[in-house]
């Protein structure tokens, strides 16, 4: 049963009570970072003072220890995303990107030739553009794309004629520029008709809302914990077993090998083959920690109060700043997330940031990393605003308040 209450989340996260400038923080930008709660912080703390030893090596209390709270957190965030076999199908790396790099430096080295297509989307984030790109500069593969249509949705009018021929179809479950929330079962299907295999990149959904590999059935999957209340530095690459068992090791060292002889080696099996050298065991914690906290609040629960929070935020900037304001993405918030991408008439978005600051309203502005799509509408950046379960309508009266005073300002 869920427990969610947005005000019971912002209770258990320090960083909320600061005030800056004399005002309190106003944490819009959920979509770069999320905050941590203090259970998430507590469990890394406690692994540190308790029980910290590198892990698959030592037989002492402590390292044996270690090693079961790493690979327990494996299994959980397998669990949370229901991996058919939880233990086996995720591999930690660093962040979302490091798990694109390897799906593209190890699935795709080993399968992709020049012949071979892929087909991605016009609103990806570099994460899922630049690896690929890095791979056709040594193979020479052709590179599709879906179309993003006026209306900030993917034009997928043409899919089987994209998908016609393809190794694999790549995409975003949902867009951090423009919210858009993509119909991951769909285009997983169609992909799967045309004999492409489907990847996903989770890192904008994984934290509000349900995600289900099986019942989607998408064969790779990365995301990171910092979008999910979770620390810096860890993500996790889900593959179905039978993949992961054929893709080679994509980084070399300790802990991937099952032997080494001065004439080679021979790799580990499973997922330790991908996880050279000492790997990241207190964010595992820290991870393992934020998927409990997630689930405890019950991710329906979250997903209502943002689309609560996202229709009252667009019905509010439609009605207070009609022809000043535009969101650039969909107008409803039907398949739609809490990412609130602002193109203020005539002002620089950098400069909508700063004076937001000076009220404590942090968004983010820039290309948020997806350059391509940015051109697709002419633009050359946004300040974007992002939701997260601590947020509450007050942080869009705030919000509110702060593009008055830039639109005053700059006039």
């Amino acid at each position: 049963m869920s427990s969610y209450d947005p005000h019971r989340v912002r209770a258990d996260v320090p960083l909320l009570r600061r005030v800056i400038d004399g005002h309190p923080i106003t944490y819009l930008d959920s979509a770069s970072s999320s905050l941590t709660p203090r259970p998430v912080i507590e469990a890394m703390s406690r692994y540190y003072e308790l029980r910290h030893a590198n892990v698959h090596r030592g037989v002492y209390t402590t390292a044996e220890e270690a090693t079961a709270a790493y690979e327990g957190a494996r299994v959980a965030v397998g669990e949370f995303i229901h991996a058919a076999h939880p233990s086996e199908e995720i591999v930690f790396t660093k962040n979302t990107t490091e798990g694109f790099n390897l799906l593209v430096k190890s699935w795709g080295r080993a399968n992709l030739r020049s012949d071979s297509v892929v087909v991605l989307t016009e609103m990806e984030h570099h994460a899922n553009l630049v690896p690929w790109f890095q791979l056709r500069e040594e193979v020479g593969f052709e590179i599709r794309y879906i179309p993003v249509g006026d209306d900030f949705r993917l034009d997928l009018s043409n899919l089987d004629a994209l998908l016609d021929g393809a190794s694999i179809v790549s995409f975003s479950a949902m867009s951090n520029v423009l919210g858009t929330k993509n119909p991951v079962e769909r285009i997983a299907a169609a992909g799967h008709a045309a004999g492409a295999l489907v990847a996903v990149d989770a890192a904008q959904s994984v934290a509000h809302s349900v995600t289900d590999v099986q019942s989607s059935d998408v064969d790779f999957m990365s995301f990171g914990a910092h979008k999910m209340m979770g620390p810096t530095g860890i993500g996790a690459f889900y593959a179905k077993r039978a993949l992961l068992a054929d893709m080679p090791p994509f980084l070399g060292g300790g802990g991937m090998i099952a032997d080494v002889r001065l004439d080679g080696y021979t790799p580990a099996k499973g997922v330790e083959r991908f996880e050279a050298g000492t790997p990241m065991i207190a964010e595992a914690v820290g991870m393992h920690a934020a998927v409990r906290y997630i689930e405890n609040l019950g991710l329906a629960a979250i997903a209502e109060h943002e689309r609560a929070l996202t229709a009252d935020a667009l019905g509010r900037l439609r009605e207070r700043f009609a022809g000043r304001v535009r969101v650039i993405g969909p107008s409803d918030v039907h398949d739609r997330g809490g990412v609130l991408s602002l193109d203020v008439d005539g002002i620089h978005p950098h400069d909508v940031a700063q004076v937001l600051d000076q009220h404590g309203v942090c968004v983010r502005p820039g290309h948020h990393c997806a350059k391509p799509l940015m051109r697709r509408f002419s633009l050359p950046a946004t300040a974007r605003a992002s939701f997260g379960a601590y947020s509450l309508r007050e942080d869009t009266d705030v919000l509110l308040d702060g593009l008055d005073h830039v639109i005053e300002l700059f006039g």
